[in-house]
């Protein structure tokens, strides 16, 4: 018997034929236990770049929305801070108003003549009053009248100041002022409206009154 015909017999008889299966399968285990874990690899390599992606747009996320956070109590705190400046500084009516320009004249002391009175054209939370005098004293009440209007707790904005005369130690100012009233109280005041279409409209009887006898 050849040695050929010795190794094929041993191949095809049930232990060798056993024994090739077993490898064939070892060597395909092996092979799939490979592919298995180049795949995983390549997976987990991705998984991390995709967290770290993810990491990444939530902490821009973070730093976008940083500046809303609390967004509700600082609306809260502005609205508060807005009514406390409305309470504090904007008179509450036009009568106010006059009482607090009256006030400051005979605190100085000066003297208001040809006083005008009108309402800024627009709307919104707040409308404009504009007062056009001629203001009359002595240096040291003018500037006492001046600074009153500077520093009062309603809130005053001088918005033009002329010299149009000295003469004996009195000072004659040309002054325009503005302050605020809530639109309400500035349509109660009957003043007319700046720049209004009608023609030679009337001096508020308040003002008139102020500039009388002065």
């Amino acid at each position: 018997m050849s040695r050929f015909t010795l190794i094929r017999e041993r191949v095809f008889s049930p232990v060798g034929l056993h024994a090739v299966g077993f490898s064939v399968l070892a060597i395909a285990t092996l092979l799939l236990g490979i592919r298995v874990g180049l795949d995983w690899r390549a997976t987990s390599s991705s998984s991390l770049d995709e967290m770290a992606g993810m990491q990444a747009q939530l902490r821009t996320l973070e730093l976008q929305t940083a500046p809303l956070r609390g967004l509700d109590k600082k609306v809260d705190l502005s609205r508060t801070q807005i009514e406390e400046f409305y309470a504090g500084r904007i008179p509450p009516s036009y009568s106010a108003f006059l009482a607090r320009l009256g006030d400051l004249k005979q605190k100085a002391p000066v003297q208001l003549t040809r006083a005008s009175y009108t309402q800024a054209p627009g709307s919104g939370d707040l409308t404009e009053i504009r007062m056009d005098a001629g203001v009359s004293g002595d240096y040291v009440g003018v500037m006492r009248f001046i600074n009153g209007l500077e520093r009062s707790q309603s809130f005053f904005i001088i918005r033009a100041m002329a010299l149009t005369g000295q003469q004996s130690g009195t000072v004659n100012l040309r002054l325009q002022v503005s302050t605020w009233l809530r639109p309400a109280d500035a349509a109660a005041s009957g003043l007319p409206i700046e720049g209004d279409s009608a023609p030679n409209a009337p001096e508020h009887p308040a003002a008139a009154r102020d500039g009388e006898g002065q």
